[in-house]
Order: C-alpha cells, then sequence, then structure tokens
C-alpha cells in the first residue's frame, strides 16, 4: 500500500501504528476472510509484522481468524467502529459549510436541498455575487421531473417514496404538460431520464422549465449510494450545462469530496486499481 496517509512518521503516531492502521483498513476491501500473506503482500509488509499486529487486532475484537483456514476477517468491535462513524456523520451540514465557497468559485447561485415529503426542499442557500431573479427561496420544495434538484433524488433517492411521489407528479402534469416541454413522463422515459442523470453524474434543467435560468444539481451519497441531500448550482448562461463545463467539475468535486462512499476507501492494488476481491 503506497497511501500517503499511512507511510512514514507522523506528529500523531509512530510508523508501526500507522503500517498496523494500514493493515486493517486494507482487510475493508475483501468481502470474504484473507490470509495473512495476501494481507501482508497488499500492505508491502513482512508477515511477521502483520502477523503481530492481527493479534492486537484480536486481542481487541477488530479482527477474528476463521478456525480451519487461519484466514482473517473484520471482527465484532470493527462493525460497532462503523456504526457509530454512520450515525454520526452529517451529510447536511458537511455539505452546506463550503456553499460560500462553492459559489464565490463558479459565480453562481448555490443551494442545498433534502428529501421532504413533496419533494426536494431548500435548507440552505448562498446567492452569488449577481443574485439570479427567482421567487424561490428557504423552505420552497422543488419537483421531481422538472428541477435539477429534484432530478437527482428521482435518480438516487430512496425508490419507494420516490415512486410515489413521482406518481403524483405525473398525475399533475398530465394536466399541464407545457410545465416539462419534451419530457417523456412513462415509465420507459422516466427509467431513461434516471439512467441518463446516473451515468452522467449530475442533473440539469434548461431555461425551458424556468425561463432565462439554468441549473446543475449533483448527490451528496450516503454508504448505499443514496442521495442524502443535493447540492444545485444556478444561473442564466446555458454554458455551464455541458458536461465538460468548469462548474459541472466543480460541482461534482464538491459533492463528491462530502459523499461517504465505501468504493472510495478501498485500497488500491498492485497495479494502482481498486482492490475488488471475490
Amino acid at each position: 500500500m503506497t497511501d500517503d496517509r499511512w507511510g512514514g512518521r507522523t506528529s500523531t503516531g509512530t510508523q508501526a501504528l500507522d503500517s498496523a492502521l494500514a493493515l486493517l483498513l486494507a482487510m475493508t476491501a475483501y468481502r470474504e476472510p484473507v490470509s495473512l500473506s495476501e494481507l501482508a503482500r497488499s500492505c508491502r509488509i513482512q508477515p511477521s509484522k502483520a502477523h503481530r499486529y492481527l493479534a492486537s487486532f484480536m486481542h481487541a475484537g477488530l479482527v477474528e481468524q476463521t478456525g480451519k483456514s487461519g484466514r482473517y476477517f473484520l471482527g465484532a468491535e470493527a462493525l460497532r467502529l462503523g456504526l457509530a462513524a454512520m450515525t454520526r456523520h452529517d451529510f447536511v451540514n458537511a455539505a452546506a459549510d463550503g456553499l460560500p465557497d462553492l459559489s464565490g468559485e463558479t459565480g453562481l447561485t448555490a443551494l442545498l436541498t433534502v428529501l421532504g415529503n413533496e419533494g426536494a426542499t431548500v435548507v440552505r442557500w448562498e446567492r452569488a455575487r449577481s443574485p439570479v431573479a427567482t421567487v424561490m427561496g428557504l423552505g420552497s420544495t422543488l419537483p421531481l421531473l422538472n428541477s435539477a434538484s429534484g432530478r437527482v433524488f428521482l435518480t438516487w433517492g430512496p425508490q419507494e417514496p420516490i415512486k410515489a411521489m413521482c406518481e403524483a407528479e405525473i398525475q399533475g402534469l398530465k394536466r399541464r404538460p407545457s410545465l416539462v416541454p419534451g419530457l417523456d413522463t412513462s415509465a420507459r422515459g422516466i427509467e431513461a431520464l434516471r439512467r441518463q442523470t446516473r451515468e452522467a453524474g449530475f442533473a440539469h434543467v434548461d431555461g425551458k422549465v424556468i425561463p432565462g435560468l439554468v441549473a446543475i444539481a449533483a448527490p451528496v451519497l450516503d454508504w448505499q449510494d443514496q442521495a442524502q441531500a443535493a447540492v444545485t448550482l444556478v444561473g442564466t448562461d446555458p454554458a455551464i450545462l455541458d458536461a465538460g463545463s468548469p462548474e459541472v467539475a466543480a460541482l461534482k468535486t464538491y459533492c463528491a469530496e462530502r459523499s461517504v462512499r465505501l468504493e472510495a476507501s478501498r485500497p488500491a492494488s498492485r497495479d494502482g486499481r481498486m482492490a475488488r476481491p471475490a
């Protein structure tokens, strides 16, 4: 393992402690019990050292060992640590804290939404230096189908409550189809919208929905790959909708840094790819 977080001496721990923690972190990549030799090889440490570290972790309940094969796997205390971290992670505040910087970097109005009973609900609003003219504000509820924030939850939100909200919106849009010009609201059309949004990694709406305004939005994801919040940038220049625009790049980076995904914590294999043991 070459991750700099674990290499060399630091002011907060010795090299031995860093190596031991690297070994424990490496175990998160394995779905099944792993051998001592494979663990040692993945962390590039001597098997004898790895054995000593594992013995200490077993004593603490962080690691357990199978009876027949002698392979190692994460123990009950490791599970308790993970659950404690999950319950204490505040996705909303983590996403809200940097909104002024994101707005300043992009020159766009930034807003944070969470999923409410009727759609995406605005809980934080950061106006750009040149604010956009809109009736939206704190507490506003945005629809799933014709807002960038809503499309984030449509794609990455919990599907049971989303399904009911989506069906209610579709019934309303049958009476006012002009609100979603060109959108196929059939089951196939909605699924295609979800797929396209997921593949792009962000949602967007153009000036056809709210004349003169365009918006891009991306999810703040949890361990289950579900959106806990959506961060949205609103402006007037259609160029920001391009997947390669600097605004899209800044938005996706911002949200990725505030997401907590197990995939991102897996150690790299020797060829530099993420380890994915069977």
